[in-house]
């Protein structure tokens, strides 16, 4: 097993192969990019010729055996670095093609630029043996799956800048010596990226010597059912990838017959096309998995083929639609196909076990040879065949897509069965992808990962609060554990604001409150309360006797929200006996919650306390109004009267005044001297009366009769007998919130009354 690097020299590795990167992709696109397809065009090569040039790139793969065999005797990195100097020196045949044209030799400069290709590939192949774990290695660790994309991104743009650069060399009509020139400055950046290549730490040699026989890893991959599968889709992609992206060029050459610049000006779409799919795969593929994005880059390159099948002939000839047409269509092809590419091998790395690296590597990459070897070689003699057949390049064309199309939906049928590596399903995935709060969510937490700054750290955290989501939980945990107390705080507050908690979190928080009094313990025990979780019970129960009156506090609310009404006695118990003020003034809170009218007489006990400490009555007044459930019209009132106590006796009127007109709004002209609506209008009529007597002058006889005679179907019998008791008890006179309470109930009463009686 590999030893793994420290973050500082994982740091200046990965620095290392970006540079490789940046360099090997110049090497590329002015090597075997698109250049040598229009190269090759240009020499007068039909489309067969074209296929088996696309098909020697896939040749590569067979070698990967022979880089095995090296393995024994010397390190990846070592193979890798000399098997890349040696395949850009592969291609200087390609060098003297335009030499051999020029003199009128055209099949001796095709075979020229085949030999150089094939060259470059098969010293590639053998070289390739370390691309697999070198990146796997440089990769590790929980942002595996972005920094392999971030490596698809480099190359990616500057494969585009590159592709660019070309564009502008050719031009329209560039003389051939101009191709030759491109190659040598490629040759010249793929020596130089593969002497760089040297210093890259990778593998050491004996963690690459022991090997299984091919024969026996195919055995064993195809008795595998979900590698057996991805197996599958691995050749199909690989060949509907390859002949899709590869016979495209052909189509834009010889069917809109358009100049060697504009092709590759094209190709810089294309390259667009690449970068955008790797940015998306680089933001998304560490939160939401490999799976998902996988699926959706499939059906964008299914859909990408569609516009070949069904574009109109007759704008062929519009120049400005075809521009159009063709740079979407280079755009759309290379976001979908490469992208799944690229997210298909992310997919693959977590499937196998870092001790199969190499080996199931091989297997891979064997398997997408053959399917893009075979599917280029078969591609351009389908297409010379039909065009002989049918007299027309755009209908074998259209008959090409359509086959690709229909493989391609036989992919996405065989991908149902992937197994899913931890990601989210596709339906869960697309949601994230469409939602503006998951993605800012993503983006927040791919700050939180890049930030060592603990006083960022924490603003992010309270930023990702406000954007609560299911893919911050990892993330949360990890910093729930954090050194910095403010950090470990934000970071459970934003576990609170999210809509659920898994499994996985909700152990964790009640690990918190065992294991953290003091500190976090007590915003654990109130995110369960939150969240319901009925597990923690028990635990809770335990912990409203804590010496941690915060915890106490929280925990009481928290069997509150529960409903763990068994405790409610003992809290009742806990309330009357503490001496703590804010232990009283969350256990009022909490019996508000429990909303029983048999705790009324507690909390009244409670108010008549001497001294009792700053907001507590104020928090009895609230939760006497939340267990007669008029809380959420009764609250603004109670801060009126807390700034004013003057004003009481006015709210109640005007409450009682309110009550009062709208019975007459509903039953105003109805006459009855007998029955219910008698009585009704009755307690109407002298409600006002009632009401007036006890606020202004703490008579309360006339309002207790008044409450008494309610209807028993519209009030508990305990909330009657209390409420009554109170207004009548001289204890009571001196709290005016106690009064307004009490009035805007019997209010709220008399409109339930009149509600019940209307027609």
């Amino acid at each position: 097993m590999a030893v793994p690097l420290s973050p500082y020299r994982l740091a200046k590795a990965r620095d290392l192969y970006n540079v490789f990167t940046a360099f090997n992709a110049v090497s590329w696109q002015f090597l075997v990019g698109n250049i040598i397809t229009l190269f090759a065009l240009r020499l007068g090569a039909n489309s067969t010729y074209i296929g088996l040039l696309s098909a020697v790139l896939y040749v590569s793969f067979f070698f990967l055996p022979l880089g095995r065999l090296l393995t024994r005797r010397f390190s990846v990195v070592k193979i890798f670095s000399v098997a890349w100097v040696g395949r850009s020196i592969g291609m200087v045949p390609v060098l003297f093609a335009p030499f051999a044209f020029a003199a009128g030799d055209a099949e001796t400069a095709l075979f020229l630029v085949l030999l150089g290709v094939s060259l470059f590939h098969v010293i590639r192949g053998v070289g390739l043996i370390g691309n697999n774990p070198i990146l796997s290695y440089l990769s590790t660790g929980p942002d595996r799956g972005s920094y392999m994309t971030q490596i698809q991104i480099i190359n990616s743009a500057v494969g585009m800048f590159a592709g660019f650069a070309i564009a502008l060399l050719l031009g329209r009509d560039p003389p051939l010596f101009l191709y030759a020139i491109i190659v040598a400055a490629g040759i010249g950046c793929g020596i130089f990226s593969g002497l760089l290549m040297r210093k890259v730490p990778g593998p050491e040699m004996e963690d690459t010597a022991k090997h299984e026989k091919i024969t026996k890893l195919i055995r064993g991959a195809m008795a595998q059912p979900s590698m057996r599968n991805f197996i599958y889709i691995l050749l199909l992609v690989a060949l509907a990838s390859g002949v899709s992206r590869t016979f495209i060029v052909v189509y834009t050459r010889e069917v809109f017959n358009q100049s060697d610049g504009m092709v590759s000006l094209y190709a810089v779409f294309g390259g667009l096309g690449v970068l955008m799919a790797g940015l998306v795969i680089k933001f998304l593929v560490d939160k939401i998995g490999a799976k998902p994005i996988f699926s959706l880059y499939v059906i964008i390159g299914l859909v990408s083929m569609v516009p070949v099948i069904f574009f109109p002939l007759l704008t062929i000839d519009n120049y400005p639609t075809v521009i159009l047409f063709l740079a979407f269509l280079f755009f759309v092809m290379n976001f979908g196909w490469l992208g799944t590419e690229g997210v298909m091998q992310t997919y693959f790395l977590g499937m196998i076990p870092a001790d199969k690296m190499m080996d199931m590597g091989i297997l891979y990459f064997l398997g997408f040879g053959i399917a893009g070897a075979g599917g280029a070689l078969l591609g351009g003699v389908f297409l010379d065949a039909v065009t002989a057949i049918s007299g027309s390049q755009v209908v074998s064309f259209k008959i090409l897509y359509l086959v690709l199309v229909v493989i391609t939906v036989k992919i996405l049928f065989l991908m149902r069965r992937l197994i899913p590596l931890g990601a989210l399903p596709f339906k869960g995935a697309l949601e994230v992808m469409f939602s503006i709060r998951e993605l800012r969510a993503i983006s927040l937490l791919d700050r939180l990962d890049k930030t060592s700054d603990s006083g960022e750290e924490a603003a992010i955290l309270v930023e990702l609060r406000g954007a609560p989501s299911k893919l911050a939980v990892k993330g949360l945990l990890t910093r729930a554990k954090s050194p910095r107390l403010s950090v470990r705080m934000e970071s459970i507050q934003a576990i609170d604001a999210m809509e659920a908690l898994d499994a996985d979190t909700e152990k964790a928080l009640m690990d918190d409150i065992v294991s953290n009094p003091y500190t976090t313990a007590y915003m654990s025990a109130r995110t369960l309360g939150n969240h319901g979780v009925f597990q923690a019970i028990p635990l809770l129960r335990e912990l409203s006797e804590s010496g941690d009156y915060m915890l106490a506090g929280e925990a009481i609310i928290a069997l509150a929200k529960l409903g763990d009404d068994v405790f409610r006695p003992r809290m009742q118990e806990i309330i009357v006996e503490t001496q703590n003020p804010r232990l009283q003034i969350m256990g009022a809170e909490a019996l508000g919650i429990y909303g029983s009218p048999d705790s009324l007489p507690v909390l009244l006990d409670i108010k008549l306390k001497a001294n009792p400490p700053p907001h507590l009555r104020e928090g009895i007044v609230l939760a006497m109004s939340n267990i007669l459930d008029i809380q959420n019209k009764f609250y603004p009132l109670l801060v009126r009267v807390l700034a004013d106590e003057s004003l009481a006796p006015t709210l109640a009127m005007d409450e009682a005044e309110a009550a009062y007109e709208n019975f007459m709004t509903v039953h105003g002209r109805r006459r009855s001297k007998t029955g219910d609506m008698a009585a009704l209008s009755h307690q109407a009529k002298i409600f006002q009366q009632a009401v007036s007597k006890y606020v202004k002058h703490n008579k309360g006889q006339e309002l207790a009769r008044w409450i008494l005679e309610i209807p028993d179907e519209l009030v508990h019998t305990i909330v009657q007998t209390i409420l009554a008791e109170t207004v009548l008890s001289d204890e009571f006179a001196q709290y005016p919130s106690l009064h307004l309470l009490i009035s805007h109930w019997a209010a709220h009463e008399l409109r339930l009354w009149t509600r019940k009686l209307k027609v």
